[in-house]
């Protein structure tokens, strides 16, 4: 008889591509999903991973294998959300994936919270881009996922999967002390052509948003730097390298040297929670849910 849990890491290996990222989303090390791995082999007496560079590639045997470990899993969460509803309390294990800021501003505060008054959830984290995280949701390799939009880039939420509005963040314009823009009450989004920009790599969702931004109010961005992470972003604006456009959700306090500015009108992301529709029932995502939004005013206000 297969495995649950060897078809678990088979299944998370062919939603990630690594077994890197497949150990990250079920909480192992590297070294224990090739375990699985090799001994789900071994039991089915098939080549279910292949060496690809530095990384590794699903057989076709494997690919079916996985679609029906999806299959399965999809089964006993059905009998898990059930089992959890009749109790009443949330319970058992939810992965939760979200959005480097809101791990960092927002879901260290919610998860202590539900730890402490709900004791029998087995919450775990992972940090994953936003345009990945709903995948995630609908491919049944997270339980919820935090995930973000903008005014002018809507995210999309896949059939099968619900969402719920957990509050708003406004992002500034991040300038050197010495710019023009520095002594300003607001700027205006037409007054931004010209300046040399620190932004994300292209595919972020935050970088998608500025170009398209800037080009509706008739501006070609010029990208000088691009870092994933705000912290980055924000030492090379105080370095005097550029602007940048930053949210305020988990962005920390200004280093000397860095001015905020507001923009005229202010940018506005909308954070989500996603989960699949078959779990909407479950105790554990109503109350992760209902934790996010009543947490959400004082992270704001903080911001």
């Amino acid at each position: 008889m297969l495995d649950l849990q060897r078809l678990r890491a088979l299944h998370a290996v062919a939603v990630h591509g690594t077994v890197g990222g497949a150990a990250a989303s079920l909480g192992y090390t590297p070294s224990a999903v090739s375990q699985q791995i090799a001994k789900l082999e071994r039991e089915t007496r098939t080549v279910l991973l292949e060496r690809r560079g530095r990384g590794v590639r699903l057989t076709e045997q494997a690919e079916q294998l996985a679609a029906t470990a999806q299959q399965l899993l999809a089964i006993v969460e059905r009998a898990e959300t059930e089992l959890e509803e009749r109790r009443g309390l949330p319970a058992g294990r939810l992965t939760v994936a979200a959005f480097a800021s809101a791990a960092r501003g927002l879901l260290p505060a919610v998860l202590a919270d539900l730890a402490v008054r709900h004791p029998a959830l087995d919450t775990r984290l992972t940090e994953v881009d936003p345009h990945l995280s709903v995948d995630l949701v609908a491919r049944g390799a997270v339980d919820l996922a935090i995930a973000h939009d903008w005014d002018i880039a809507p995210l999309p939420a896949p059939p099968g999967v619900e969402q719920a509005p957990i509050g708003e963040d406004l992002c500034d314009l991040l300038v050197p002390a010495g710019h023009p823009f520095a002594g300003r009450a607001s700027v205006r989004r037409e007054d931004l052509g010209g300046e040399r920009w620190i932004c994300q790599p292209p595919g972020r969702v935050c970088h998608d948003w500025l170009v398209r931004t800037l080009r509706a109010a008739g501006c070609e961005p010029d990208i000088v730097h691009q870092a994933d992470e705000n912290p980055t972003l924000v030492a090379l604006v105080a370095a005097g390298l550029g602007v940048a456009l930053i949210p305020r959700l988990g962005r920390g306090p200004l280093p000397a040297g860095v001015v905020e500015v507001p923009l005229d009108p202010l940018p506005v992301r909308r954070l989500y929670a996603l989960w699949r529709s078959g779990a909407a029932r479950r105790p554990a995502i109503a109350e992760t849910v209902r934790t996010l939004q009543a947490h959400w005013p004082a992270v704001s206000a903080r911001n």
